[in-house]
């Protein structure tokens, strides 16, 4: 047999599996639209803090979501800035909240730096992190609440649909989210091998952020979220993920360039804190692998090619039922997966990544350098 066919076949074994893993997905994601609420939390006042960082199609319209909570007591609002020309800061001050701008650099990670300037004008608690691309539902701050009031949960967090604002290209950062990575951490909460902390929320006391150090101790952390997550259960406690609940990702990608920097560094920093466990993801996409190894057995490979679509159209139209809606017409999961296939591939290379402009180092264990420390060419 040559190598070629033993190559081809291995590739349509794994498609095999990825189907099967498929499949179960499928069953995730049905537990996790189902899942009973908790219970009613204690009302007492939240503190929410929005790190801000240039303009973004529907910012107003985004930040208005969190102001509008069916929640009986206080909500502060803190917008911040890291420099006081941000073009983001008109719109800020023009609502109702608090606005700290010109933060001092603590560190490579300037969202936290943002944040650790903020925590002055905090008045509250309840601490209710979020990134700017978010829109929330009005029972947010509730269904937040009642999770951390759970005994042994230390923080909260939640997941994720994409919505897709500048184009065809910020939609197919949308179809990402939706097809692939929100029903992958379906499946890993199912499984409970893992338990997710993502910037899309993060809700935690005062008192757990100061004793894992606050800010400053996340500075050079390029995962920031997943730093707090590990370090809340370094503590011995969990991080909770609001079940069924789905934020809105909006996604503001205008161009195929940004959408190849934001995915490489979504992939390369999910590489970094995951270590070996990122070789798994291979057989989670099938359809590449069985058009991979179709040369090497055409019948065969077109059979699992075939049922890797179905599988994954059939992942797609569950998402779309939980949510209402899809970010791009079905006709386009095929390229959309074999997209997600080449990201994969080459976040193996990644060793710079891009932040809202500025190339950060991927150092060990998921920290980073700024250009300072290390010139890029």
């Amino acid at each position: 047999m040559s190598l070629a066919a033993i190559l081809g076949g291995l590739c349509l074994l794994l498609a095999v599996a990825g189907i099967g893993y498929q499949v179960h997905v499928l069953v995730a994601m049905k537990a996790f639209a189902r899942a009973p609420r908790a219970a009613a939390a204690p009302i007492e006042p939240v503190t929410l803090l929005k790190p801000l960082h240039g303009p973004e199609p529907r910012l107003a319209d985004n930040l208005a979501t969190f102001l509008d909570q069916d929640w009986p007591a206080p909500v502060q609002i803190v917008f911040g800035t890291n420099r006081r020309d941000d073009p983001a800061l008109p719109i800020a001050r023009a609502l109702p909240a608090a606005v700290t701008t010109d933060a001092p650099k603590l560190g490579a990670n300037a969202k936290v730096s943002n944040l650790a300037n903020m925590m002055p004008a905090a008045a509250h608690d309840l601490l209710i992190l979020s990134d700017s691309d978010m829109a929330v539902p009005r029972d947010y701050v509730a269904r937040i609440a009642a999770a951390l009031a759970q005994p042994g949960v230390g923080a909260v967090s939640c997941l994720y649909h994409g919505r897709g604002d500048a184009g065809l290209w910020s939609r197919l950062l949308a179809a990402a989210i939706d097809w692939s990575f929100t029903p992958a951490v379906m499946m890993s909460l199912a499984l409970k091998v893992d338990q997710p902390c993502m910037g899309s929320t993060i809700a935690l006391r005062r008192a757990t952020l100061e004793t894992i150090g606050g800010f400053p101790a996340l500075a050079d952390h390029l995962a920031d979220d997943h730093a707090i997550g590990t370090a809340v259960q370094a503590l011995g406690l969990r991080v909770e993920m609001v079940p069924g609940l789905l934020l809105t990702h909006a996604c503001t990608e205008s161009s195929f360039a940004a959408l190849w920097r934001h995915e490489l560094r979504w992939a390369g920093t999910v590489r970094v804190v995951t270590g070996v466990r990122y070789l798994g993801l291979l057989f989670t996409n099938p359809l590449p692998l069985a058009l991979l190894g179709l040369p090497a057995y055409p019948l065969v490979g077109l059979a699992i090619a075939l049922a890797a679509i179905a599988i994954r159209l059939a992942v797609a139209r569950r998402t779309a039922r939980i949510v209402g809606s899809v970010p791009l017409p079905l006709v386009w999961l095929p390229a959309r997966d074999l997209l997600s296939f080449v990201v994969y591939v080459a976040s193996f290379l990644v060793r710079r990544v891009d932040w809202r402009g500025t190339m950060l180092k991927m150092t060990s264990k998921g920290r980073i350098a700024s250009p300072e420390e290390f010139p890029v060419p």
